[in-house]
């Protein structure tokens, strides 16, 4: 694991209004198989229909915090979530936002240029 690479500047008023709704500090260790902060990448659509986003668009993996373990219930072993820092305001699927940035399921991304 690095630090987060300091090429890529962090929103300091996110991380902390993220830390503060979570109620501890995000992580800053990057792990070494994880996409690097400043990839850009496809947001795609949940094809099995569980939520996420109106439509693909594309983003910026955001150095707000580092990638971490998707502990959720339905996440494959080894899972990553990452914070992804939107090209244009996106609404999700429950018509909710429109957000800027997420926390965004690894599988749930396609480095730019993959089809």
């Amino acid at each position: 694991m690095t630090d987060t690479p300091p090429s890529v500047p962090a929103s300091l008023p996110d991380r902390q209004a993220i830390e503060h709704i979570l109620g501890r500090p995000l992580s800053r260790q990057w792990p070494a198989d994880a996409l690097p902060a400043g990839a850009r990448v496809t947001v795609v659509r949940d094809m099995n229909g569980n939520g996420g986003w109106q439509v693909e668009f594309p983003g910026t993996i955001d150095a707000t915090g580092a990638p971490e373990a998707n502990e959720h219930a339905q996440a494959i072993i080894g899972e990553l979530k990452y914070w992804v820092a939107f090209d244009e305001p996106q609404y999700d699927t429950a018509g909710e936002g429109p957000y800027r940035k997420a926390q965004i399921w690894g599988r749930h991304l396609k480095p730019a240029g993959e089809s």
